[in-house]
């Protein structure tokens, strides 16, 4: 029918136009509002860096905690309000804000039957009972809208079994327990937070027939073995006796329904019953003072002397208590979970400055917005930094002094706490757009775990641009000291190249940036301040995922005055600038030539000799990798050369474009088909023992104890072919456009 014609044909243009408000309209210029930017302005990089507010950051932060705000709940929505203020706002506002949302799959506790942990004796009597919650120190731990400790993804049921003590939960942990002769089946095990991932701990578990999981943070692992209520928490910055780190215990990140599809209400959905990545048996997360009094009237023999903590006790490895314990001796350990799965809209929200000469050139900015409770520290302190930067850009760009060179895309990013949701559907849905014209991506989740020093992680290529930020910050606290000289003090190492420089971690999947990483091999980087490592054996900051995670905490323990907050936004700031305003991307592909040789290097200390005995020659990859080297100093040399001389646009954007594509160029999406997402041959989860690249040191492993002419072997040889390849095109990238 003519009527029906005509509704398809507005509906349709009606969605391209809403594709084209968030992203699309990059690509058609716009009259400037200033002289068209030529390179990096220093003076107004300057001004931006005197105009960044540490008090500004500090109110932020303040309305950003004030409420909880769990993913999906009214105070996220009232947060997404907020930011579409800010970056709507006449005077400090961005050229255009826009949500994008998503009806995605997340896992809750019951309001009605809260999560129980009882002791019950041979006739099922309850000798003892907790519900895992956290005392009310300062009057922010209860109310309706504190959501009670819980596995987020753990399946509901009601275990029960003698209680053993499996340390860190890993499959190592419960060998061991089985070597000592303790019967695994049918027990519920308790275990510590740490050398394993959560739902790791689950998986070993159920492979040894044990039924439940309870999970703990040793005071030893986060408090230095302070333990009292008079030495935590609100008197330190310690973790109290009740707190409990929530948490989910899905393996992959993105939306668990829709892999690879934005979850859009019409998108294909696997059936529940076919979720992969969710615990096989229930688990909770307990405080160390319910854990103490498990696991201090634990029997059994004594546990080995690095499975020891602080709680006060020598532990045991069960099963079952002590027989002059506070039960008896054949008591057990019931465990009922009433976790449920719920389809809930949760939004993304997109701040966007449009480039002056290259809008279709897109650096990103992003941290997400959803906490557990309160999450003064992870993420708002990452989100009260965002807003300063943008508030300080902004006002420029409505002043009309300023406007970057490329696009600018700030992402508030939401669900990140259930699985880096709103980051990964924003990648598949726009994969293509973003493989093309991505230039890198900054991450700034938790700004501030402690006021010490720098700590960054990313991909090489951009080694170089945080190390010249840096240089020209001052660290706070430390008078004549640049951010960088003050963290090369805490983590350096001995670069072949540079001699001694600040280290520079590797990306894992621990926040928003590994969608961008490992899916679209977008250079990408996470910073952040953080806690003098020879001071303290944390493994994060102590009140990570609990309910003490306020502003007040931050206010006296994590960062008084705000000036490392301050510090990360200069950093993070400036990087922004240099990124989006450079003539020439101040990405140096010549550091990824480190880490190739390094590579090679323990590829052929670890496996050459075994390698060669099935046949499997390491010389088609030291090829490939000087090709690599060959390749990069020549481009480098040829950039100079345009530096110098000067140069035509197209010959800068063709240059530009190798930089940004290079990364692309080592995914390979066949590498890895056991790990979702995964494609990034260098940066992919290793398991194997040698520190070479994954794929090859993993099928390695795998195939140690196999006959020669095996799968596993012949897995190998692909695995090594796979990363020629990918350095092979690597080093084809960069030579000579014009060259095929």
């Amino acid at each position: 029918m003519q009527w029906a014609k005509v509704l398809g044909l507005v509906v349709g243009a009606a969605a391209l136009l809403g594709l084209g408000i968030i992203l699309g309209h990059f690509a058609i210029p716009k009259a400037p509002s200033t002289s068209t930017p030529q390179d990096l302005d220093l003076e107004i990089l300057e001004t931006v860096m005197g105009q960044l507010d540490a008090s500004k950051i500090r109110e932020n932060l303040r309305e950003l905690s004030k409420e909880p705000h769990l993913a999906s709940t009214p105070r996220d929505e009232e947060l997404v309000q907020l930011l579409l203020q800010r970056w709507r706002d006449p005077e400090s506002g961005l050229d255009s804000a826009v949500t994008s949302t998503y009806e995605v799959l997340l896992s809750f506790p019951s309001q009605e039957q809260p999560n129980l942990v009882e002791v019950v004796n041979s006739d099922g009597n309850i000798l003892y009972s907790f519900q895992p919650g956290e005392e009310n120190v300062t009057g922010e731990q209860t109310g309706p809208d504190v959501v009670q400790p819980y596995a987020a993804y753990g399946p509901p049921g009601t275990p029960q079994g003698l209680l053993v003590y499996a340390n860190q939960g890993t499959e190592e942990d419960f060998k061991l327990l089985q070597s000592q002769g303790v019967n695994l089946t049918g027990t519920i095990a308790l275990t510590r937070y740490g050398g394993a991932g959560r739902r790791a701990k689950a998986v070993n578990a159920a492979k040894h027939g044990v039924v439940g999981v309870l999970v703990y943070t040793d005071p030893g692992d986060i408090n230095d073995g302070r333990s009292l209520p008079n030495e935590t928490f609100p008197n330190s910055w310690g973790l109290p006796p009740s707190g409990v780190e929530r948490g989910s215990f899905f393996k992959y990140f993105g939306d668990p329904l829709t892999p690879y599809l934005p979850a859009f209400h019409s998108s294909f959905r696997l059936d529940l019953n076919n979720i992969s990545g969710t615990p096989p048996i229930p688990a909770q997360p307990i405080g160390f003072q319910d854990a103490k009094d498990l696991l201090c009237n634990l029997g059994g023999a004594s546990a080995p002397v690095t499975w020891q903590g602080a709680l006060g006790c020598v532990y045991k490895l069960g099963p079952g208590f002590l027989s002059d314990g506070n039960f008896p001796e054949d008591s057990q350990v019931k465990v009922s979970i009433y976790n449920h799965l719920e389809l809930r809209n949760s939004s993304n929200v997109l701040g966007i400055i449009r480039g002056a000469v290259e809008p279709d050139r897109y650096v990103l900015y992003g941290n997400h917005r959803d906490s557990w409770i309160h999450g003064a520290v992870d993420p708002s302190s990452g989100t009260a930094v965002l807003l300063e930067i943008s508030r300080v850009l902004g006002t420029l760009l409505k002043k009309g002094t300023w406007r970057p060179r490329r696009s600018i895309v700030f992402a508030s990013w939401g669900a990140e706490e259930f699985g880096l949701i709103g980051s990964t559907e924003f990648t598949e849905e726009f994969f293509s757009t973003l493989q093309e014209r991505a230039v890198a991506y900054i991450n700034v989740d938790i700004s501030v775990f402690a006021n010490a020093t720098l700590r960054a992680q990313g991909t090489p290529p951009v080694q170089s641009v945080i190390f010249s930020a840096t240089k020209k910050i001052d660290a706070p606290g430390r008078s004549g000291l640049s951010i960088y000289d003050n963290w090369i003090q805490y983590f350096n190492r001995s670069s072949p190249v540079y001699g001694l420089i600040p280290s520079l971690g590797s990306l894992g999947a621990g926040s928003d940036y590994a969608p961008f990483i490992h899916f679209l091999g977008i250079s990408s980087m996470d910073l952040a301040y953080t806690y003098d490592q020879s001071k303290t054996s944390a493994r994060i900051y102590p009140t990570y995922h609990t309910a003490f995670d306020t502003f007040s905490y931050v206010d006296k323990f994590v960062d008084p005055g705000f000036s490392s907050h301050q510090a990360v936004a200069r950093t993070a700031g400036s990087v922004l600038l240099r990124l989006s305003d450079s003539f020439f991307l101040p990405l140096n592909i010549s550091d990824y030539s480190e880490t190739l040789r390094s590579f090679l290097q323990m590829a052929e200390q670890g496996l050459r000799a075994q390698l060669e005995e099935h046949n499997i020659r390491l010389g088609p990859l030291v090829t490939a990798v000087e090709k690599f080297e060959t390749a990069a100093t020549a481009l480098n040399q040829y950039i100079s050369t345009l530096q110098n001389g000067n140069p035509d646009p197209l010959q800068v954007r063709a240059v530009n474009d190798q930089l940004m594509l290079l990364e692309r160029v080592f995914l390979n999406p066949r590498a890895f088909p056991e790990e979702r997402y995964y494609s990034h041959v260098l940066w992919a989860p290793r398991t194997g023992t040698v520190a070479t690249f994954p794929g090859l040191a993993n099928a390695y492993s795998k195939a140690q104890d196999t006959s020669p002419g095996s799968e596993a072997w012949a897995e190998v040889h692909r695995q090594l072919s796979i990363v020629v390849m990918a350095v092979e095109g690597a080093a084809a990238t960069l030579r000579p456009v014009a060259d095929l």
